[in-house]
């Protein structure tokens, strides 16, 4: 671990030289397959900071993203970790406290991916005791519009099985990216919009515009799932708080998955390390001209949003979802200031909020 820290003070001051020498000797030393989750951790920072030197010397810094590569690695993380499914099932309750006696409703996903979320809403939704409401969802990604195209096909059908009456409406740009009217909000819709943060690539463009459309449609209620590590800041503040997070995870999948599950390898490579690679090697504003924002959760209530406490039912919720996993495996739960926490021995890595715009105050 000293040498990578070595390593990134050294790019941090661009002795690139340097560091592409420190490098190779750790990507001789440590290998993704190593029986430590330490090992593991180093070889894919070190693979991410190659990388990183590789770019700035040849001045690139955009890869390709292969969604469906992406998508299935988080489809295994969702079977063998909680943290996608806290995020599902606590923003689901959200909305549906939001949504309460609202006959019309219109969900904004900013990064829809597969819609692995919605099935579960949709059937609580279609029994309500005051009758299903009309559902519309906007699935907004970076993807291409036939795979959005083929997400709506999908829930679509479901939503049909169940007898709620749905629409979906596929937006391939950046949230950040459109302006109001390409929403096509409609007057007596309920609106919610939901944000699950990860580190993959940048789902929603410019944070402030982000946050100035956020502001100019006034959701009732906005879901934030947030990953528990700063995103802004120089090379060197990402690379030390990106460190202590993936450290943890990696421990956290380590501590009850042998060295050479497959599971736990898709994970690493095909999630963790894309992320990891695009904090490091991508990500950053010399590279692309935005500072993002540390933390949204300060930054909405900064903005005119209030947040609302998150309730004892996604508290049972989350709770349900950790019963899935021995105690042993050590993953925490905490509720703070209306926020959900989920950690692992006590370090947090994901929180859970819900805000609302000035006019549902």
């Amino acid at each position: 671990m000293t040498s990578l820290l070595e390593c990134a003070v050294a790019i941090s001051v661009d002795n690139l030289g340097e560091a592409h020498r420190m490098l190779l000797e750790l990507t001789q030393t440590a290998s993704p397959y190593g029986p430590s989750c330490a090992e593991r951790v180093v070889a894919y920072f070190a693979k991410a900071m190659a990388s990183r030197v590789i770019n700035s010397w040849l001045g690139i810094c955009n890869p390709l993203i292969n969604h469906k590569s992406v998508h299935s690695s988080l489809q295994v993380f969702n079977n063998i970790s909680p943290f996608i499914k806290f995020a599902h099932f606590t923003s689901n309750q959200a909305i549906l406290e939001a949504f309460h006696h609202h006959p019309r409703v219109h969900i904004i996903d900013v990064d829809i991916m597969q819609g692995l979320q919605w099935p579960a809403l949709f059937h609580i939704l279609a029994t309500r005791p005051e009758g299903p409401p009309h559902v519309r969802l906007t699935g907004m990604g970076t993807t291409s519009r036939d795979l959005l195209a083929e997400t709506g096909k999908q829930l679509s059908s479901f939503a049909k099985r169940l007898g709620l009456p749905f629409e979906f409406q596929p937006i391939a740009q950046k949230f950040g990216d459109i302006d109001a009217t390409t929403l096509q909000l409609r007057g007596g819709e309920a609106l919610a919009v939901h944000w699950l943060q990860h580190s993959l690539y940048d789902a929603t463009g410019p944070d402030w515009k982000t946050m100035r459309l956020l502001q100019q449609i006034s959701p009732r209620v906005i879901t934030l799932v947030e990953q528990d590590m700063a995103h802004g800041g120089s090379f060197l503040d990402r690379f030390v708080g990106s460190l202590h997070y993936y450290s943890t995870m990696f421990d956290s999948l380590g501590a009850f998955l042998p060295s050479d599950d497959q599971s736990r390898h898709t994970v690493e490579h095909g999630f963790l390390y894309r992320e990891i690679n695009n904090v490091l090697a991508i990500g950053g504003p010399a590279r692309s001209g935005e500072d993002k924002l540390k933390q949204w959760r300060s930054e909405l209530g900064r903005n005119g949003f209030a947040q609302v406490a998150m309730s004892q039912n996604a508290m049972a919720q989350a709770q349900l979802i950790l019963n899935m996993f021995p105690p042993a495996h050590g993953y925490t739960l905490a509720q703070s200031d209306g926020t959900l926490r989920l950690g692992w021995k006590d370090t947090s890595l994901s929180t859970a909020s819900a805000w609302t715009g000035h006019a549902y105050r």
